[in-house]
């Protein structure tokens, strides 16, 4: 069971995407990913070499000393790691957990809310859509709305969804996201407010 990770950085801000947008939330990002998104707006996360390892422990004292009752793991993509010790100690100190994450990997640690954001450059594993609380799809090219739709129709009748433009993108992709959510029944828009705010 891993007892140390390798964290890129964590700090205290506001959620910024999706369901629980606008609400305090201590980020705990991993180092490393292999799923390798062009538009990925973290890119100095992927090489899990380049982050010191941090004992869980530590993590948990850090987490204790910031005031949010909930905790987002986030990466690079953090299920590649056996998170369940993270996830045991962060549950001693009474915090929430969320996880955001590809899919790609089958979840180790019990947390209290998956955001499930599939991406086209590997494929999730079918654990993704059972877990799913909300699906939150990135949309970076006009194909990617029968895409959102196809996983859509696998995930579960409660999972919340999302469309979120890619921030590069946003001002010529809003519009046909506008319509898209118009039309389709349960979907919502998903806006990077943190950018908006200019916080972490």
């Amino acid at each position: 069971m891993a007892q140390q990770l390798p964290i890129m950085e964590s700090f205290l801000t506001i959620q910024g995407e999706g369901f629980h947008s606008g609400k305090p939330a201590y980020f705990i990002r991993t180092g490393g990913c292999d799923v390798g998104c062009v538009w990925c707006d973290v890119k100095e996360s992927w090489d899990a070499e380049k982050h010191p390892l941090k004992d869980v422990q530590v993590l948990q004292e850090e987490a204790l000393v910031n005031h949010s009752d909930w905790v987002v793991l986030t990466g690079g993509e953090p299920a590649m790691y056996d998170l369940g010790p993270l996830v045991q100690k962060l549950h001693d100190i009474d915090r929430l957990i969320a996880i955001e994450t590809s899919g790609c990997y089958v979840l180790k640690g019990n947390v209290d809310w998956y955001t499930f954001s599939p991406k086209k450059f590997k494929k999730p594993c079918n654990e993704a859509y059972e877990k799913a609380d909300e699906l939150k799809i990135v949309i970076f090219h006009p194909s990617d709305f029968k895409w959102a739709l196809d996983h859509a129709a696998k995930v579960g009748e409660n999972c919340h969804l999302y469309l979120q433009p890619e921030w590069s993108k946003r001002d010529t992709l809003m519009e046909p996201i506008i319509e898209f959510v118009k039309r389709n029944k349960g979907w919502r828009i998903s806006l990077q407010t943190h950018k908006y705010m200019n916080i972490p």
